[in-house]
Order: C-alpha cells, then structure tokens, then sequence
C-alpha cells in the first residue's frame, strides 16, 4: 500500500526483531473474535477522549486525523475546534470515505489516500504545518465484520484483504504468485508463527495441486491441518490471518515512512497521538519518538559543552495510556491499544 511518500511498494518485506508473541497477537485476537462489545453492530472508537485530549486542541488550529474510520475521533476534534480551526482526514478504505460525507462542515476535509501520502497531499493544498496529527492504526472493526473484505476467518468470503480495494493486490493474488520461502518469511515476521514453513508448504502444495485458494474459508482450513499446536481458545489461522494482512496492506512499511513526515509536518508545540494494537506497530512508534527525543549520540566521554549537545525534535508527553477496565469491559476489542504521545519542539 505504501508507494513512498505518494506510492506504495507491492512487494516489500520488513524483517523486524522479534516481538513477543502475545503482544504481537493481541490485535488479531480481539479482532477475530466473535465482535464483544455492548453491541456488535456499533463501531466504538477506541481511546476517544484520551486521544483527543492528548493533541491539546487549539481552537484556531490545523489538524490531521491520519486515519478516519467512521470519524470518531474526527467529530470530536471538530467539536473543539473554533470557527477558523480545520481539520483534514485520511482514510484508504473507500466505504470510510463515503462515511465521511455524513459530515457536513466546511472546517473539514476528507482525502482518499493512506496516510503515507499525508505530507504531499497536504502541501498539495497549500499546508505546510499543522498542529496535531493523530493515528488510530490497524484495522476497524467494521472492516473485519464485513465479510466482502475477507479480513476474517469467521466467514468463508473471498480472500481479499486490501484496506483499498480500489487497488493493489489481494491475499488470494499474493498467494498464487509467492514462492514458499517468501510465503514463510511474511508469516514468520509477520504472525510471529513459529510454524511458519510448514503453513506456507500446505498452502504452496494446496496450489501446486490445482486448489488454488481464493476464500477466506480455504485458507483457514489448510493452516489447521499445518498447525499442530496452538493457544487455547485460538484459533490456528489466526497468526496467518495477520500476517498475510499486514503484509497486503503494508502496515508496517507505510508507518515507518509516515512518522518522519509527522516529524516534518508538527508546528512547534504540535501535538502527535498514536494508538497501535500490537507490539510490531507500537515499536516503531516507540523507537522514532525515542530517537527523535534523544538526540546525545556522541561517543560516550566525547568532550563537549552541555549546550552544544544536539537538541532533542520530539519529547515525550506523559506515559503510554492505555483503555480504561471500564472502555475494555464496554469494547474488549480495545484491550490491546496504547497511546503515545510526542510533541514537537522548536529545533529545526
């Protein structure tokens, strides 16, 4: 999904340290279920009045909701924001943009991009510098409830994936065209799965035999058959469902070209919220708010004045903040989601 600033590479493959195998499958987890919340038919924005909170809302401000959904955190910062205050949403999902036309308000605008385009679209429209931009990563709960998008593994639907469906390629077009050892290596890095190649030599055979697999359905059933072991309560796709979507998606390559445009775009005092689900997602954010926070990497006893030491970009604003027992009790969906937050300081 990520083309660069303005593109997204098909094809291209991180290899990040491992993470811990139950943070990094808390999202798939609460994601997969069966929906859990009060009403499963209401999508709860998660975080919303501590996400809010933390951008520090100036009425007179410019602000940047990374990724819409059905515009929770959206409508919330409009209802904070001044008569001359604007507010600018990005969203790839095609049905979030058609959502986002319920809001009639001439401070806000909606653009069809994901956010790894956000620094070219905005100065495409004359914004240079903004005020807050906040991030809800993932995916949406009404995206894994719709069947049609094949997300999940509780219906049998064709196996698309895409956050975009109007391009890209899907999870059944990856998998006719992969080789095993690529198909391992997304669903090792990805998933966290430690049968990683047993899945991918199912799966490769599967279509090697002329059952090509195009479903939601047949997917999960092959991945059974190769997972001999798996957590209670789990079921065996689940790491591969993840995987495979992160991997389509380019999750985690579109936020690592994303952050430094934060970075570029904060005005001094800027805020910058961002709400992961899982520990391969919230370790990049950790590690770029960190590095941009500590600037002193001179060699250590390297003789130096105090102020002449490299002045930090970013600083940390409070700990992480994590939902309530409360909002987890209400959206168990929520349970997994950190919020940081960084604000920009005045060096250049």
């Amino acid at each position: 999904m990520i083309r660069g600033v303005n593109s997204a590479p098909t094809k291209a493959l991180l290899s990040p340290k491992k993470a811990s195998a139950k943070g990094a499958l808390n999202l798939e987890k609460q994601q997969t279920e069966v929906s859990e919340s009060a009403n499963p038919n209401v999508h709860i924005t998660v975080l919303l009045n501590e996400a809010v909170q933390a951008l520090a809302i100036k009425a007179d401000g410019v602000y940047v909701d990374g990724t819409f959904g059905r515009g929770g955190h959206s409508r919330k910062i409009l209802e904070q924001l001044g008569a001359t205050g604007r507010l600018i949403a990005f969203d790839r999902d095609l049905k979030a943009v058609e959502s986002s036309k319920e809001i009639t308000d001439a401070r806000f605008s909606m653009v069809h991009s994901h956010f790894a385009g956000m620094q070219a679209k905005l100065n495409a429209m004359g914004i240079l510098k903004v005020d807050g931009i906040l991030l809800d990563l993932g995916i949406s709960s009404p995206q894994i409830d719709d069947a049609s998008r094949g997300f999940s593994f509780r219906y049998d639907a064709p196996l698309d994936m895409r956050m975009d469906q109007s391009s890209g390629q899907t999870a059944a077009d990856f998998l006719a065209d992969t080789t095993e050892q690529h198909l391992a290596e997304v669903i090792k890095n990805y998933g966290e799965e430690r049968f990683a190649k047993q899945i991918a030599r199912a799966i490769i055979t599967e279509r090697n035999d002329g059952r090509a697999i195009t479903t939601t359905g047949q997917l999960a059933k092959v991945v059974a058959g190769a997972v001999t072991r798996f957590e209670p309560g789990q079921n065996p796709a689940t790491r591969t469902f993840q995987a495979l979507r992160i991997f389509v998606n380019q999750e985690l390559e579109e936020l690592s070209l994303t952050m430094p445009q934060c970075l570029a775009l904060l005005a001094p005092q800027g805020r910058l919220a961002v709400i992961s689900f899982h520990s391969l997602e919230d370790r990049i954010v950790k590690q770029f708010i960190r590095d941009q926070a500590n600037r002193d990497d001179l060699p250590a006893n390297f003789p130096v004045r105090a102020a002449d030491l490299p002045q930090p970009k970013m600083m940390n604003v409070g700990k992480t903040i994590k939902p309530s027992a409360k909002e987890v009790k209400v959206n168990l969906r929520s349970r997994s989601a950190v919020l940081r937050v960084a604000e920009r300081t005045n060096v250049a």
